[in-house]
Formats: C-alpha cells, structure tokens, sequence
C-alpha cells in the first residue's frame, strides 16, 4: 500500500483554511443582506440572508470534521471587504465563492485519498450548495457563471 502524499495533518489545515473562509461568508452575507440598497438587489439581498444561514451550517459541518480528524477547530475569519457600491460587495462575494469551490474540489479529492470518504461526502455536499451560491451572484451581477474549473497548479500544457 502506498502512502498519501497527502496527510491527516495536512487535511486538519485545509479544512480550517476552509472554516476561516465560512466565517468569512457568514460575516459577508449578514452585512451585505442588511446593506444593500436599492430595488434592483432587494430579492439578491434576501437571498444572502438564506446563504448566510447555508454557510453557518458549513461552518459547523467542517469544524465537527476538524475535532474528529484531531484538529482544533479555528476561531478566526478571513478578511470581509467592505464597500458602497453594491456591484463591488456581489463581485467581492463572487470571488470568495469562486475561491471557495476550487479549494472544496480539492478537499474532495484529498479526503478520498486518505479514504475519509464520508468527509468526502460532506465536502461535496456543501460544495454543491457553494456552486448555487456562486449562480445566484453571478445572475445578480448579470453575468454568466464563472468557469472555475482549472487551477493554475493542475493546470495541463501540451
């Protein structure tokens, strides 16, 4: 049997990478649902109310894999960008969710590798919710879904 180039330790930092990130959103979606004036993202306004709820359960889902893999869950979160052009706050919210769901395919990948396959399986569930999350800021910018697919390090060259 081989062994993973990737390690549980490693996994532990990942995914308190991953758990600053979901704070960072649920700090993001509660400010930004309040903040954002105008009739033009009132039903974008609500819809963040119910992404912060989505990202708390994230939260909680990736701090319960944390303690079982026998990591301690992180308590700080990444940065919140503030600004008064709604446009701004949406497209900084878009990066963080184009951000997000690269490094959750590639916590999938890693749990599967180290044969944490019901993490896996948790991961991939939020990560479907990130890709709703990610649709309905797109359309709220008017904008087409973001192809987030290649990663500058996986990336292949012919």
């Amino acid at each position: 049997m081989t062994t993973p180039r990737f390690t549980r330790k490693e996994l532990i930092a990942a995914l308190n990478d991953d758990l600053a990130r979901e704070y960072q959103a649920i700090i993001a979606y509660v400010v930004y649902s309040q903040i954002l004036k105008g009739a033009e993202y009132m039903a974008i306004a609500g819809e963040l109310e119910t992404h912060a709820a989505e990202e708390l359960q994230h939260a909680i889902t990736i701090a319960k894999h944390i303690d079982y893999l026998g990591g301690t869950p992180v308590t700080t979160p990444l940065s919140v960008k503030l600004s008064d052009d709604p446009a701004t706050l949406l497209r900084a919210d878009l990066e963080n969710e184009n951000n997000t769901i690269r490094n959750y395919r590639e916590r999938v990948q890693q749990c599967e590798a180290l044969a944490e396959y019901g993490i896996a399986e948790d991961v991939r569930e939020i990560l479907r919710q990130e890709q709703e999350h990610q649709t309905d800021l797109a359309t709220a910018l008017g904008e087409n879904v973001p192809d987030v697919s290649a990663r500058s390090s996986s990336v292949k060259h012919d």
